[in-house]
């Protein structure tokens, strides 16, 4: 009996222990994932989703809105906002200085269009017909064979054998009856081939455009101002203030043999023009011009050619050693519309006063070509006169200011 008295007692006992021992494990389990899950750190949380929103209920009482409320829009994070590509930098006039020698220019950037209410251009003219009947001039002649010899790049221009010369047959035709005053407008045509054209159907047959040797297809662009009937320059690259040094430059510091090479170079790289200005862009020759001997032998050699000079700096001595005139006004320094329209008013003003003027811009921005068009189709009406600016170039040192310009051109 003893033994069979104690048996459920013992059991009792190691039923006990037996709980206790899991109840220890239980806790010293839990303990370990607590201190497991303090080392890890919190979980990073979902990115919310935007897609499906759970709509607010409005307050007890308070009206529901008739639409529902639009999410705003995201914000973008610092370093997105960093990378959004700043607004287009405007390019009305892009810097008239030349590509590096050897180069050339693509269109990269277009002008903006003139501000709202300003007045419409006309739609260009058509070209001339051959026979300059309907009072439109003939087309300029392309280079001709008698007017030309060979130089070191290409065939330069020469005096013919009966005594003819370049500034007169690649001239455009001026009544010499004329008795308005004359205006004269010298547009560079920069170093944009696409920019060029354009200016060549737009701007008016009179205006004359000078050609840089470094225009991309200078001879194509200027077959298309030959048949306009335009008198057309070539630009010299002279030395110039702020101007990169390029082997084509005439520089004063040279010697006289070595800038006539680099003249006869120029001279060669396209044919037609009845002159030459000594401006390149918005670049004039200061440099070069600052000692009289290199500009001098520079004119003589353009006179023994039979071309015509014109003085780009305005204020500077007219020619002293070639026909040629000297440029009054300069339309695109700063260019705006307001600014150009102010100087071609400046230029009327000075036609009046003396008899003639003549204006000077370096590159054909659609604003300019805009402004000149539409102020060319009313000169006659305030009765002035858009000229070539052979009908206003002189025989050396026979210029006469402030005078009106002899008879130039054919009646």
């Amino acid at each position: 009996m003893s033994g069979h008295a104690r048996r459920p007692a013992f059991r009792t006992g190691m039923g006990w222990r037996a709980l206790g021992v899991f109840w220890a494990l239980v806790a010293t389990a839990a303990a370990t994932t607590a201190l497991t899950l303090h080392l890890l750190g919190p979980a990073e949380p979902a990115p919310p989703r935007q897609d499906r929103r759970e709509p607010v209920a409005p307050a007890q009482g308070a009206p529901a809105p008739a639409v529902p409320e639009p999410a705003p829009a995201p914000v973008p994070s610092p370093p997105e906002a960093a990378k959004a590509p700043s607004p287009p930098h405007p390019l009305p006039h892009p810097p008239p200085h030349p590509p590096p020698f050897g180069e050339t220019v693509s269109e990269l950037a277009v002008a903006p269009p003139a501000p709202p209410g300003l007045p419409e251009a006309p739609s260009p003219p058509p070209l001339p017909p051959r026979d300059g009947r309907g009072g439109a001039a003939a087309p300029i002649p392309p280079p001709l064979e008698d007017l030309l010899e060979t130089g070191p790049a290409g065939a330069i221009p020469r005096r013919a054998g009966d005594g003819r010369e370049a500034r007169e047959v690649y001239a455009r035709p001026f009544l010499a009856g004329e008795t308005r005053p004359r205006i004269a407008l010298v547009i560079g045509m920069g170093f944009v081939a696409e920019r060029a054209e354009a200016a060549l159907h737009r701007l008016p047959a009179e205006v004359t455009p000078a050609f840089s040797p470094r225009l991309p297809r200078a001879r194509a662009l200027q077959s298309l101002a030959r048949q306009r009937g335009m008198e057309m320059l070539l630009a010299l690259p002279l030395d110039s203030l702020g101007m990169p040094l390029a082997p084509d430059l005439l520089r004063a510091s040279l010697s006289p043999a070595e800038n006539r090479e680099r003249l006869l170079r120029a001279l060669g790289a396209i044919g037609g023009y009845a002159g030459a200005i000594g401006a390149t862009g918005g670049w004039r020759g200061e440099r070069f011009a600052a000692e009289a001997a290199p500009l001098e032998a520079l004119q003589d050699s353009l006179a023994e050619r039979g071309l015509y000079y014109v003085e780009a700096r305005p204020g500077a001595p007219e020619p002293a050693a070639a026909w040629g005139a000297s440029v009054d006004l300069v339309l695109d320094e700063p260019l705006t519309r307001g600014e150009v329209d102010r100087r071609l008013a400046l230029l009327e003003a000075l036609a009046r006063r003396r008899g003639h003027a003549l204006g000077l811009a370096a590159e054909p921005a659609p604003l300019l070509v805009d402004a000149i068009a539409g102020w060319a189709a009313g000169l006659a009406a305030r009765d002035l006169v858009l000229a070539p600016v052979s009908a206003l170039t002189y025989p050396p040192g026979s210029y006469p200011p402030g005078s009106t310009p002899a008879s130039r051109g054919t009646d």
